[in-house]
């Protein structure tokens, strides 16, 4: 049996028997025979090794891995290092975003074999062949509970049969990207997409991950692209920019909360307060 260790819990970390966050505990289940030490943020680097030590005295076989180390995804094992729910479908991008870790490690995209699952990860959705798409979209309407796109979806690849499917999902949530100010007309034509596919914006169902605090970025570009996500009804959140050793400048960190939950973001909008 193998154990998978965590450096920190987020809403993702699987919660059954055998996955731990942190130190290990104070009998160790006898069956487990291997430990892996999944390492998913750059800044938690340094306290995988540390869990890795403090496994290691347990006299378990420990390995430490993940994205953040540059471990390549192979098939997705639905429950494994993400809890149930939580699906890949396809690894890699080919893209070469100046900023993503992802075509270093995975490489150019690549079709895994679907499992079951109500929220759909992958790093680039919408560059998958048509085939791989459709038949994610069946494996969807088979499954119970909301359904969710939250890797982040490639508004420039968007097309209308591909918003329909989404709507005929009934998605709780389509996420985005507007990573850089060039692409907010991507944006805006895939919002637009959705709108006339059936989404509402009063459902607030489609949101944006935008970058912010990136080089030569400023709280007030940032806060006019997050403004500009709202103006076209798609509701963002900020994810702040981290350097290559995963260090952010804690300045942002204000701005990122106030665009992090929609219904604050509706409320200030009905009532026009300006987030600043």
């Amino acid at each position: 049996m193998i154990a998978r260790v965590f450096p920190r819990r987020t809403n993702a970390t699987p919660d059954d028997q055998y996955a731990f966050v942190g130190e290990p505990p104070f009998i160790v289940p006898e069956e487990i025979t291997e430990v892996h030490i999944s390492v998913t943020f750059s800044w938690d680097i340094a306290e995988g090794d540390r869990l890795k030590r403090s496994w290691e005295k347990t006299g378990k076989k420990v390995k430490i891995g993940g994205p953040a180390l540059g471990s390549r995804g192979e098939e997705f094992v639905p429950g494994k290092y993400l809890k149930p729910g939580y699906v890949i479908t396809s690894r890699g991008c080919p893209n070469a975003c100046w900023f993503c870790s992802v075509p270093k490690r995975e490489g150019k995209l690549r079709e895994i074999p679907i499992t079951y699952g109500n929220n759909v990860l992958d790093d680039n959705f919408l560059a998958c062949s048509e085939e791989h798409m459709i038949q994610v979209f069946s494996m969807l309407k088979k499954q119970k509970g909301p359904k969710e796109f939250t890797g982040g979806l490639e508004a420039n690849r968007l097309e209308p049969w591909q918003a329909i499917s989404l709507r005929a999902l009934r998605a709780k949530q389509v996420f985005f990207a507007y990573d850089s100010p060039e692409k907010f007309q991507h944006l805006e034509k895939a919002v637009e997409l959705m709108f006339s596919a059936g989404f509402t914006k009063a459902s607030k169902s489609i949101r944006s991950y935008v970058l912010v605090g990136f080089p030569g970025d400023t709280f007030e570009k940032a806060e006019s692209r997050l403004n500009q996500c709202l103006s076209i009804g798609c509701f963002p959140m900020a994810m702040v920019f981290r350097d290559e050793k995963g260090i952010k400048n804690p300045a942002w960190g204000q701005l990122q909360r106030k665009y992090a939950r929609p219904a604050i973001m509706k409320i200030c909008q009905e009532n026009q307060i300006v987030l600043s």
